[in-house]
C-alpha cells in the first residue's frame, strides 16, 4: 500500500541518522491510553503521549495486495500496576487501537505527520506476571476479520424484532412459507 509522506518525513527517511519512534493509541471502556516509545511526555496530534521508553514492543505489521485479515500485537513490560488494572478491568473485544511510526528530529521534536502503520480492533489481552516483571501483550485484528464471521440474521419476525423493535414487516412470513398459492386461473 502506498503512503503519502510529507516532504519533511521523506527527507528524514533519507538522512544518515534515523530516529524512529512508535506511537500507540488503545481505547478501553472508560479511557484511551496513548503511549510512545520514548521517555517522558510528548505532544502530538493535539494529544499528550506518555513515554514507555524502550519497553514498547510491536508485533509484525504485514501489508499485502490480497484481501487478508492481518493483525499485530503491542507489548509492554515493567508496566505500572494502574495500567495492569486498566487492562484487566476495561479491555473489551472490538475496541479500536492504532499504531503510527514517526521520526524525531535532532532536537527531539516530531517530524511532521507520522505514518499510520496499523489500525484494528482489540482481540485478546494477555498478562504475564513473572517474579521480576509484568508483561502486557494486547493483540489487535484488522477489521477484515469480519469477513470470516458468519451472519446469523434471517428473514424472520424474530430477527427483524432484534434489529428494529416494533417493525411488523416479517410478521406473517412463517404463516405463508408452506401455503400453496395458485397464480392465474385455476
Amino acid at each position: 500500500m502506498s503512503r503519502n509522506l510529507t516532504p519533511d518525513f521523506a527527507a528524514a527517511l533519507a538522512a544518515r541518522d534515523l530516529r524512529p519512534v512508535i506511537f500507540f493509541e488503545g481505547v478501553f471502556a472508560t479511557e484511551t491510553v496513548r503511549l510512545w516509545s520514548g521517555l517522558g511526555e510528548i505532544g502530538w496530534a493535539g494529544e499528550s503521549w506518555a513515554g514507555a521508553g524502550t519497553l514498547l514492543g510491536l508485533g509484525a505489521i504485514e501489508e499485502t495486495g490480497a484481501v487478508v485479515a492481518t493483525g499485530t500485537a503491542v507489548s509492554l513490560s515493567g508496566v505500572p500496576t494502574a495500567l495492569v488494572q486498566l487492562v484487566i478491568a476495561e479491555a473489551r473485544q472490538g475496541l479500536p487501537g492504532r499504531v503510527w511510526i514517526g521520526l524525531l528530529a535532532e532536537d527531539g521534536t516530531i517530524i511532521a505527520d507520522p505514518v499510520q502503520a496499523f489500525s484494528g480492533r482489540l482481540d485478546v489481552p494477555e498478562i504475564t506476571d513473572d517474579v521480576g516483571t509484568c508483561t502486557i501483550t494486547i493483540s489487535y485484528e484488522s477489521r477484515l476479520i469480519d469477513l470470516n464471521t458468519p451472519r446469523a440474521w434471517r428473514y424472520t419476525h424474530e430477527s427483524q424484532q432484534a434489529l428494529h423493535p416494533g417493525d411488523r414487516g416479517f410478521e406473517y412470513v412463517t404463516a405463508i412459507q408452506d401455503r400453496e398459492i395458485t397464480w392465474g386461473r385455476g
